[in-house]
């Protein structure tokens, strides 16, 4: 694991590969998670992390599920949306004029969740929100997973 100092160097020059957890309701809501670090502090944004070095994508959904949802899933228990790409001009230590580059693979997970059993490592609370904004504070890179199901419908 990086110190911060070293971690910083690594966002700054390079995109970041993470897993985005897409949990939809029948009604077409997402599970989100109004983030409490940067980036994208104060948003709605769907569970999610970073792949380590060194970690497949297998074993960083089973890590990011347990982190995220409070129970490992396995990640042939989810399709795959696609590849997005997620940019911030902020980043994790709040450091001026670097900005954060994601690419993102997005998989839509069908799983029971009690939104009050939820971890709250990067979340202060967890809401079912629908693409029209209830609340309003959705981030526009999550956004785009509303698209992916009309879509796919």
């Amino acid at each position: 694991m990086l110190e911060n100092d070293e971690f910083i160097k690594v966002v700054k020059n390079t995109p970041l590969v993470a897993l985005d957890l897409v949990i939809r309701a029948g009604d077409n809501k997402l599970l989100m998670g109004m983030r409490i670090n940067e980036p994208a502090v104060g948003w709605w944004f769907v569970p999610g992390g970073r792949i380590r070095k060194d970690e497949s994508i297998e074993d960083a959904f089973l890590r990011i599920t347990k982190t995220e949802l409070g129970k490992s899933y396995p990640i042939d228990h989810a399709r795959l949306l696609g590849a997005f790409t997620h940019q911030y001009q902020t980043n994790f230590a709040r450091m001026p004029g670097i900005s954060t580059h994601y690419v993102v693979l997005a998989y839509e997970l069908q799983v029971d969740v009690d939104l009050e059993r939820l971890p709250m490592g990067q979340h202060s609370e967890y809401r079912w929100v629908g693409e029209n904004g209830d609340p309003a504070r959705v981030h526009p890179n999550t956004l785009v997973y509303f698209k992916q199901a009309e879509r796919d419908a």
